[in-house]
């Protein structure tokens, strides 16, 4: 199988993408709905153990159950995303289950945390509906503070979703690819569309941000790629294509950059394509692979360097 992981970096820069006038249009037209607040929001069946040995909380998603429609179709797209606070460096995300109210997650996730330390932290699993040309919406939330849980037996429990907070404005940006596969030919097309509501990174507000690709085959780097750098902008379109020549090996791509002058690039965020990611990235890479030969467009959320660094590291 072919196996591919996409690195992208943003740096000091604010990406603005336009959905494709093909594909994209038949699923941007699809209108979403927030719930409620006197709707049901659905319930998560999970567990919770705590590993003495190689300290660490170890959750498992199983699955959720009378989810709330949000896509026009009467379904959802759910999958959920799991992280500690107060810290949130350490990100977990399920597959994305297609067109179903009612998904079987089966997936567990390892926090590494010394049992001291765990009693101040608060595990948050949030339930997401994805959307490929538009913001995932949150359909709702449960919030577990782990000091109110007695680890000595492992714990599976349902609970009914909460309305989701919103996000602290952490967030990087967004850009929007294009991934095209032919297997005949072992050949990766590439295309950095645009990007959207990057952070600002200059003192003047603006950015001169860009896009750096990296084709990586055991952790090295193959060849390395760039698109134009779009001066003073948040908001840059690209539209700009790239190809490689991949032998079923892993890949590792993409960097958006900032260009300055004066001293180091700083980067914005980053991103992993590829059969070793998760969540939504898996999603586009797994659309790829199904449809050979065809342009899959689809937006993103930028990670922090640390984020994407962590999830390298466990995949080594």
């Amino acid at each position: 199988m072919f196996k591919c992981i996409f690195s992208i970096y943003i740096e000091s820069m604010s990406i603005s993408l336009q959905p494709t006038k093909d594909e994209t249009v038949k699923e941007t037209e699809l209108s979403k709905h927030e719930p409620k607040e006197d709707e049901k929001l659905g319930r998560l069946h999970f567990t919770l153990d705590y590993n003495f040995t190689e300290n660490s909380l170890v959750v498992g998603l199983l699955e959720a159950s009378e989810l709330p429609a949000m896509d026009v179709g009467g379904s959802s797209d759910p999958y959920v995303k799991l992280y500690l606070l107060p810290d949130k460096k350490k990100k977990f995300e399920t597959k994305v289950h297609r067109k179903t109210l009612e998904p079987n997650f089966n997936e567990t996730f390892t926090f590494k945390v010394p049992y001291t330390d765990l009693g101040g932290k608060t595990l948050v699993m949030t339930v997401y509906d994805f959307d490929r040309f538009s913001k995932h919406d949150a359909i709702g939330a449960i919030k577990i503070p782990m000091r109110g849980i007695d680890f000595s037996q492992s714990l599976q429990e349902w609970r009914d979703l909460q309305k989701a907070e919103k996000e602290e404005s952490e967030r990087l940006g967004d850009i929007c690819l294009s991934l095209r596969f032919v297997p005949t030919a072992g050949k990766l097309t590439v295309v950095v569309l645009e990007a959207k509501n990057l952070k600002k990174m200059d003192v003047g507000g603006l950015s001169d941000p860009y896009v750096k690709i990296h084709l990586m085959q055991n952790g090295k780097r193959l060849k390395k790629k760039k698109t134009t750098i779009k001066k003073n902008t948040l908001n840059p379109y690209y539209n700009e294509s790239f190809s490689f020549e991949v032998p079923s090996e892993q890949l590792e791509v993409l960097t958006v950059l900032d260009y300055d002058k004066i001293g180091k690039n700083d980067a914005i965020g980053k991103l992993l394509l590829g059969g070793n990611s998760t969540g939504t990235e898996l999603r586009h890479w797994s659309d790829m692979l199904a449809n050979p030969r065809r342009p899959i467009a689809q937006w993103h959320s930028l990670k922090s360097e640390d984020e994407v660094n962590s999830l390298l590291s466990n995949k080594k």
